[in-house]
């Protein structure tokens, strides 16, 4: 597989990741000790959704570039040509699209992590609000990778 269409994929998973990592530091104290609305609680969202992202990463990236070597194989295809040919697979209209929701899902989280620090007292809302744009950004990542990996099983069915 070539390594320029890897390094796309992996940078995007990458940064998703990280970013939600980052979110737990701004996020921690939003903490209170009332039920449901703590550093734990905060933790956790974060915490699942990294874990989330990271495993869907790992299970996806791996069958993602297999597919693509298969595709170069079938295809007969030189490196360069999997670099020019493979690339409308890997960035389209419709890949822009999960990269411009999710980075509208990462600016939403990192705003609400900053909004909440800065808060004199801690807004349980912001909790349900937080987990809502998480679990939204780790279904938007499930749906790129779903999308993916059918238009390289259309491609190796042609």
């Amino acid at each position: 597989m070539a390594r320029a269409l890897r390094g796309k994929v992996a940078a995007r998973a990458s940064a998703a990741a990280l970013s939600v990592t980052f979110v737990l530091s701004i996020a921690a104290p939003l903490a209170s000790q009332e039920a449901g609305c703590t550093r734990e609680a905060f933790e956790s969202i974060v915490g699942q959704s990294a874990a989330a992202l990271r495993d869907l990463s790992s299970k996806n990236r791996p069958l993602f570039q297999t597919k693509l070597r298969e595709l170069k194989d079938k295809r007969g295809w030189t490196h360069d040509q999997l670099l020019k040919q493979g690339a409308p697979i890997v960035q389209d209209e419709q890949t822009d699209a999960y990269d411009k929701q999710s980075a509208a899902l990462l600016a939403d989280i990192e705003r609400m992590g900053a909004e909440g620090s800065a808060a004199p007292t801690p807004n349980c809302a912001a909790l349900a609000q937080l987990r809502d744009r998480m679990v939204s950004l780790v279904e938007a990542q499930k749906q790129k990778w779903a999308y993916l990996i059918e238009k390289v099983d259309r491609e190796l069915a042609r």
